[in-house]
């Protein structure tokens, strides 16, 4: 155990290094890793599980009581970032199939993957819950308003299928890492959760490597516009985790609600974006919205590689105090029983 706790640990910290490779192995061995694309929503059930383990219902309830992370979140991925998308593409493109994919790259919710490195960077799991939660279950009517107003388009979202895999991936298996948790009086937290989470960092490695695969045809052939809409991605996701470092200085957050903030609005749910892409869009809307999945991971590595290095101590001493605090509140419990 204490080998695959050294292999998370390494993980976590190599991500810059690692997830690189992982969609390399993605993008030219599309053939062997599509075999297990069946496989990742049930990995991100799993996930979502281990990340729940360390949050409790009184934590839950503070988030929706204290909205302002949350607000701040959704404002920024359901309006600011896409109508700057929409006019910065604008300017850039003359294709409206191309500017079109990047509207939706980001109307899209937030990806259920940030929950995973919301712990890997010891974020607010709560926070980063309750951002998933909200903005898929909201994407039915923020999604084709969205489109509608910037580019005067009528999708219909299949509903039925975003809360299914809503329901699946995100709020039974974080439901039960709460239940668990609250049941165990903080078992779950402090024993289950560090056992899984190495094996779950080892599961976001494959679904990196899975949701590459998609990748393939339009990375090994390279065109110009392919090339300039990954080009214009590559710079306004950047854009996006540095917007989420922006806003969540500027409210003064706790180290946790920054790293969560930072993911959560950086993030995508690019499934869902290809979903709406091919089927109302055909053509090249699919382009920029496949051209997320190059990079967001990538990117997700590298913000939170800096910020840690950049606010590390801090974030130490965060831990120390809310460490103490949980130990604390374990010790009156007892005492009462």
């Amino acid at each position: 155990m204490q080998r695959f706790r050294r292999l998370g640990e390494f993980i976590g910290g190599h991500m810059p290094l690692i997830a690189p490779v992982c969609v390399a192995l993605g993008v030219f061995f599309p053939q062997v890793f599509e075999r297990i694309s069946w496989t990742v929503p049930y990995l991100f059930a799993l996930i979502t599980f281990q990340g729940s383990l360390n949050t409790t219902l009184r934590q839950v309830a503070r988030t929706f009581r204290h909205p302002r992370e949350l607000l701040c979140i959704l404002a920024l991925s359901i309006v600011v970032l896409p109508v700057l998308a929409r006019v910065l593409g604008g300017l850039i493109f003359s294709d409206p199939e191309i500017v079109c994919g990047i509207v939706i790259e980001y109307s899209i919710p937030v990806a259920v993957v940030s929950f995973m490195w919301v712990d890997i960077f010891h974020g607010n799991a709560s926070l980063g819950l309750a951002a998933v939660l909200v903005s898929t279950v909201l994407a039915p009517v923020t999604i084709p308003i969205t489109l509608q107003l910037l580019m005067g388009a009528t999708v219909q979202v299949d509903t039925l299928s975003m809360m299914r895999d809503l329901l699946f991936m995100v709020a039974l298996p974080a439901v039960a890492g709460v239940i668990v948790n609250e049941a165990t009086h903080g078992w779950g937290h402090e024993t289950l959760s560090p056992n899984l989470s190495p094996f779950c960092r080892v599961l976001l490695l494959v679904v990196i490597i899975c949701n590459s695969t998609g990748l393939s045809t339009y990375v090994l052939s390279l065109d110009a516009i392919v090339l300039a809409s990954a080009l214009f991605i590559l710079v306004f996701a950047s854009f996006g985790f540095v917007a989420g470092v922006v806003v969540a200085r500027l409210l003064d957050a706790p180290l946790p609600d920054l790293f969560t903030i930072v993911f959560c609005v950086g993030l995508r749910n690019i499934s869902s974006g290809s979903v709406i892409a091919t089927e109302f869009f055909p053509g090249a809307a699919i382009i920029p919205v496949m051209m997320g999945t190059l990079f967001q991971q990538i990117l997700a590595a590298v913000a939170g590689n800096a910020l840690r290095r950049f606010v590390g101590e801090e974030q130490d001493r965060q831990r120390g105090r809310l460490r103490a605090a949980r130990l604390l509140e374990r010790y009156r419990r007892r005492s009462r029983g």
